[in-house]
């Protein structure tokens, strides 16, 4: 019987039947809004180089490839960016349990705090281990290739996620990019923002000031969906860098919403910024119904939307599969196995009333009773 990601991943992929007909839902527009987001989320599109999308359920390990790779007694460093997120654990969930599974040790955990400079010292200090595998997402393309570059030519196997190192080529520098759908995500999250406002309202943005591929093709995901909206109008659009991204989107909704005191809604680049403007708005006494939509799917954001609150609904990741489809490479690489150069999950649109079920879909794990309790 052949142990694959398509067991673990698909129950993760499978759409869940979107009843986005809410109670807030308008009436229907002459483009089908619901059968836009199942479009999407079937379509994942290509990658940052224009590489085709593989699907994550498409990558498996036989019984034997998994007993010689076990046989190896491999060493994994996981090198993240920063980890103070719910997406970040739910993907480190995934990735600890594909490594497991094949019989990889971690060797290292580490947390740049979205620096750069941070995170070349720590591929440094991984390299002293000498893991035969990495998985990682660089805080910054161009300031931290050298040092990936310098890791792949000491024979370390890099499976990246979200981005690359700046000008490294896969099959030769690294193994291969793993990614959600970001462009169908930010797609998602202006559709469910067009459906509720009924097609008519100002908006502001909140995206990503960073070069990261994964937040910019959010952003232009959402661009392309909304602009098919004309009564939608963008009155403003400021980005936050961080590291404090919840601060920095709190203070920059609260002079938007200050600004344009008439704006029917607002989109954040993912949930930590949405928890600050969460937080704008509640101290603003906003009107009740601002909708607010994102990318992601956190407790904090699942809160307010489980309480009716301003949250809409999300065009959410699925880290925990992303996270397990890393893990599954390092397995490939180990093996020398042909690896495709772009691994992708599709969108998944999270409204109310799909939020209990959406849940495992994305995190890998069952909502947490205060989710569930806030929903009765």
């Amino acid at each position: 019987m052949n142990v694959e990601i398509r067991k673990p991943i698909r129950s993760l992929m499978a759409v869940a039947a979107l009843a986005l007909s809410a109670s807030y839902a308008p009436s229907a527009f002459a483009i089908d809004i619901d059968q836009q987001i199942k479009d999407i989320e079937s379509h994942p599109a290509k990658g940052p180089n224009g590489e085709a999308a593989t699907l994550a359920s498409d990558l498996k390990l036989s019984p034997d490839e998994i007993e010689k790779i076990k046989a190896k007694h491999a060493k994994a460093a996981i090198v993240m960016h920063y980890t103070a997120s719910d997406w970040a654990k739910a993907q480190m969930a995934g990735q600890k349990k594909a490594l497991e599974e094949l019989g990889i040790e971690i060797v290292a955990t580490t947390d740049a705090g979205y620096r750069a400079e941070q995170q070349v010292s720590d591929i440094e200090s991984v390299m002293a281990l000498k893991p035969d595998v990495m998985i990682t997402v660089p805080a910054e393309q161009s300031a931290t290739a050298a040092a990936y570059k310098k890791a792949a030519a000491a024979g370390i196997k890099i499976v990246f996620l979200d981005q690359t190192g700046a000008g490294m080529v896969a099959g030769k520098d690294y193994v291969s990019l793993v990614s959600s759908d970001n462009r169908g995500m930010g797609k998602v999250a202006a559709l469910l923002m067009a459906k509720a406002l009924n097609g008519k309202g100002d908006i502001g943005l909140i995206p990503h000031a960073s070069d990261l591929f994964a937040t910019k093709e959010r952003l232009v995901g959402f661009r392309e969906a909304i602009k098919d909206y004309p009564d939608i109008k963008v009155v403003q659009e400021t980005g936050v860098g961080g590291p404090d991204f919840s601060s920095e989107s709190e203070r920059v909704a609260s002079a938007m919403l200050t600004a344009h005191p008439n704006l029917n809604g607002i989109w954040a680049v993912w949930d930590v910024p949405t928890e600050g403007v969460l937080s704008a708005a509640r101290a603003a006494g906003a009107a009740k119904d601002l909708v607010i939509t994102t990318c992601d799917l956190g407790v904090n954001i699942s809160l307010d939307m489980a309480k009716k609150g301003y949250v809409k609904g999300t065009g959410s990741q699925r880290p925990f599969g992303a996270g397990y489809a890393e893990g599954i490479l390092a397995g490939y690489a180990l093996l020398g196995k042909d690896a495709p150069p772009y691994v992708v999950l599709p969108a998944l649109a999270v409204t109310r009333d799909n939020l209990i079920e959406a849940w495992p879909q994305s995190n890998g794990d069952q909502a947490p009773k205060i989710l569930t309790d806030a929903m009765n």
